[in-house]
């Protein structure tokens, strides 16, 4: 699986990718993961099959749900587990939503 996150710059963002690995490989998913500006979602069409908002640029989902056009499921990710780091939480909230689910 092919797990994007977007922030304001990707920076915050890239340590819970790190955290989202660790808990991937953990549990023995040999899964993509990365952060990107959310700026850049239009040139990383294609490239992935669930795209994750952190909760500072949620603001922008509706223009996000436009450029991505239904192709893979979007959804901004917890505050709580943004916060905290749960790399896991969000791992499990991206499966569920690539899955069918509405996480």
């Amino acid at each position: 699986m092919r797990i994007m996150l977007a922030c304001a710059a990707g920076m915050s963002t890239s340590i819970l990718v790190a955290k989202m690995e660790e808990a991937a490989k953990e549990q023995g998913k040999d899964y993509k993961i990365w952060a990107i500006d959310q700026s850049l979602i239009e040139r990383e069409l294609g490239n992935f099959d669930v795209l994750l908002l952190g909760p500072q640029v949620q603001h922008t989902m509706r223009k996000v749900k436009k450029i991505v056009n239904d192709t893979v499921p979007v959804a901004v990710i917890k505050a709580v587990d943004y916060g905290r780091g749960n790399g896991a939480a969000v791992l499990k909230h991206a499966e569920e939503l690539v899955n069918g689910g509405q996480g």
